[in-house]
């Protein structure tokens, strides 16, 4: 079957880009092997200079321009991602280019972009709205437009991150990786060069449950438009994937699987509390994966999780600790009544502190719907060691009387 790049084209990007590239390091992490069940590696993509893999592909693309293509300038829709790398390496050229983002686009991506000396246009709610305006002004301007992922040059870039992973001496013989996936860029160039050196090892795609692209075009044999939705791996919230990567997907990817947005909030607070790695939603699906045992085939394997970038808004940041520290059970809010009297709250508390909770927040809802007559509802935010704490607690307001509304 004839692919729209090769295994030679990878190498040949390799040597296109490595003296610009970093090759990044791959490290074991031997907490997250005992929490998985596997020996958890990590190919660390968002070292390089501007925090993801996507530099890989925009350079390789950028050094196949024209001196007339360079002069006319270029153009891309991104998310954040590779507007940055091309943003980066476009200046290093000396190529003038515009990124047209969506407009709630991550402001660290915004400001990175712009720090490395594109024009930011800000268009549409989503990618594809970014799209359809980045076009028009390819129309208008004759820029060159240089896709994100559907483009062979782009992704054989991409490739080149499996041939690192695959040729790296120092852990052994490895059993599978791990890839997040949106347009399928990655996932193809990975799958095209690991599995031309070592048809053996385990390419499989990760996705954020809400925005399966891939999933469904493998599914109906075609590239097929996703229904928009809500999102944290915004990197990889592309609603199309590409035809030429799809063809290389169904054909050397070994499996495709979803992860849900709190597991990924969970792995993201997991790489920033045990490993000091700050990943962004897309970086996280990989030990998302692992963590909640989509993958049971791998427990005892040598698994590599790409990380693919670590670009992530501070403030975005903050809510998904929170929203990580829920999903493990390590904060709770409880809410239930007391009888509106002196001491009443004190007792509720108190099952709090004999039980070894950090109370973090309590609420008073004098009127509440669900309060009768001479109670008060009370909301408390408590901090629990896991689930197994949080059950205890649980069970102790019961046994002390206190229902759970």
């Amino acid at each position: 079957m004839n692919y729209a790049f090769s295994h030679q084209d990878i190498q040949q990007a390799r040597q296109n880009i490595g003296t610009h590239v970093r090759h990044t390091p791959m490290t074991h992490s031997r907490t997250l092997s005992d929490l998985t069940g596997c020996k958890a590696l990590f190919k660390l993509e968002n070292l390089q200079m501007t925090g993801s893999f996507k530099e890989r592909g925009a350079l390789n693309r950028l050094l196949h321009l024209s001196p007339e293509e360079k002069a006319r300038g270029v153009i891309a829709a991104s998310a954040g991602n590779h507007a940055q790398a091309l943003a980066y390496h476009a200046g290093r050229l000396g190529i003038s280019v515009k990124i047209v983002m969506p407009r709630y686009s991550p402001i660290v991506k915004i400001r990175s972009t712009e720090h490395w000396g594109a024009e930011v246009i800000l268009a549409g709610d989503t990618f594809d709205d970014a799209m359809a305006t980045s076009r028009e002004i390819v129309a208008e301007e004759q820029r060159v437009y240089i896709h994100p992922f559907d483009d062979p040059l782009i992704a054989a870039g991409q490739g080149t991150v499996g041939l690192e992973i695959i040729e790296d001496p120092t852990h052994g013989q490895i059993d599978a990786v791990l890839v997040p996936v949106g347009g399928g860029g990655l996932l193809a160039g990975i799958a095209m060069a690991i599995k031309s050196q070592a048809p053996d090892v385990q390419v499989i795609g990760i996705e954020e449950a809400s925005c399966q692209g891939m999933h469904q075009a493998l599914q109906a044999g075609q590239p097929v438009m996703v229904a928009p939705a809500p999102v944290i791996a915004d990197g990889i919230a592309v609603r199309q994937v590409s035809a030429d990567n799809l063809k290389i997907v169904n054909a050397m990817v070994d499996e495709v699987v979803a992860v849900t947005s709190d597991e990924i909030a969970n792995a993201i607070m997991l790489m920033l509390e045990i490993e000091k790695t700050v990943v962004e939603g897309a970086a996280a699906t990989p030990l998302a994966a692992l963590v909640n045992n989509r993958l049971p085939q791998l427990r005892g394997k040598t698994v590599v999780s790409v990380i693919s970038g670590g670009n992530i808004d501070v403030n975005l940041l903050t809510r998904i600790i929170e929203q990580g520290l829920a999903f493990d059970g390590r904060v709770f809010r409880i809410e239930t009544v007391v009888q509106d009297r002196p001491g009443k709250l004190e007792g509720l508390l108190s099952v709090f502190r004999q039980n070894g909770a950090n109370i973090l927040e309590v609420i008073h809802h004098r009127i509440s719907p669900r309060a009768p007559i001479g109670q008060v509802g009370i909301s408390v935010t408590v901090e629990t060691r896991d689930r197994v704490h949080l059950e205890e607690i649980e069970r102790a307001l019961e046994q002390a009387g206190y229902p759970r509304l």
